[in-house]
């Protein structure tokens, strides 16, 4: 089989997925259908939200399809009819065994981490959060248990120590792009071969737990790496936030969108706000400091701590 005989739908939502789909395309790939999201209220005026995925394939000139539901039988009976030899699944829903099981060569998923590590939602948010130093993407081809299914391939890449989840996430979203194209070529050339995920007879970690609201609160009794890393794993979006207490017991929600590491050790409680006027220090767990160096008070934009300071009035404030 050459690459010009080999039939291709491609499901995604995200731009994450879009860096792949545009990549397959580039190298002469038929994509005969895409399968995104759809549509979705979003804002005050509940405007129709597209996925990016669909607004590449439209602008493409891609056969697009959005179900509403995975399992019903028009769906299930219109990727029959394209006859498809590989399903590609890159940042979409987990499909059910009807669809994953229908092209001939498998299905077969590019994920955001290095698996067994970081199974299921927020890969990337999670490895810079837990201050891994490396991290990468994984092609392995369905199974039943989600993200549990043989291993194609990984690249790895390294997490710098002040390296944000927008910067890993636009750096994996290359790697993965390269690694999906490859992976496509040695199943056709016959060159692939597959690793079982407990090959080492390891068990593999839990799941981490999907990022809500609460998992970005700060929490000033951690240390200061540890908040560091919470507040890059989180930016630029969701974003790490915390609460600015004022002495009448006020509450005004501030997101933290970046920090560094301060050498100076502190015995004042954690949350303190140690600021000289021109730095924003905050004392943490352990005796440590963090610099907060840009904040998004709410209500107003994202600014940097020197800004913020000339126009604030944070006398016997703190953050809880």
């Amino acid at each position: 089989m050459t690459k010009n005989d080999l039939k291709i739908v491609f499901f995604g939502t995200p731009e994450f997925a879009v860096e792949s789909l545009d990549s397959l395309l580039k190298n002469g790939y038929n994509v005969e259908a895409v399968v995104t999201a759809t549509d979705k209220p979003a804002g005050r005026g509940h405007k129709m939200l597209q996925s990016a995925v669909k607004e590449y394939a439209v602008a493409n000139g891609l056969n697009l399809l959005q179900p509403a539901s995975l399992k019903d039988p028009e769906f299930i009976s219109r990727l029959q009819e394209i006859d498809a030899d590989l399903f590609i699944v890159i940042a979409f829903r987990m499909l059910p065994e009807i669809v994953w099981t229908m092209p001939r060569l498998g299905t077969f998923n590019l994920h955001g981490s290095l698996l067994p590590r970081y199974r299921g939602a927020a890969p990337i948010n999670w490895a810079i959060i837990n201050g891994d130093t490396e991290t990468g993407v994984t092609t392995f081809f369905l199974k039943h248990e989600i993200d549990t299914g043989d291993i194609i391939d990984r690249k790895t890449t390294p997490i710098g120590p002040d390296e944000t989840f927008g910067d890993i996430y636009d750096r994996l979203m290359h790697i993965g792009a390269a690694l999906t194209v490859d992976t496509v070529r040695r199943i056709i050339d016959g060159s692939l071969t597959t690793t079982p995920q407990d090959s080492d007879g390891l068990a593999a970690p839990p799941p981490p737990p999907k990022i809500f609201k609460e998992t970005c609160r700060i929490d000033w009794n951690k240390n200061a790496l540890a908040i560091h890393n919470l507040v890059r794993g989180l930016a630029p979006v969701p974003s790490a936030w915390t609460l600015l207490l004022s002495p009448d017991a006020s509450e005004l929600q501030v997101k933290i969108h970046s920090t560094a590491i301060s050498g100076r050790m502190t015995d004042a409680e954690p949350g303190t706000i140690l600021s000289d006027g021109r730095s924003l220090l905050v004392a943490c767990g352990g005796n440590s400091c963090i610099e907060i160096t840009e904040l998004q008070p709410a209500g107003k934009k994202r600014m940097s701590a020197a800004d913020y300071l000339r126009g604030a009035h944070i006398d016997n404030c703190r953050f809880v």
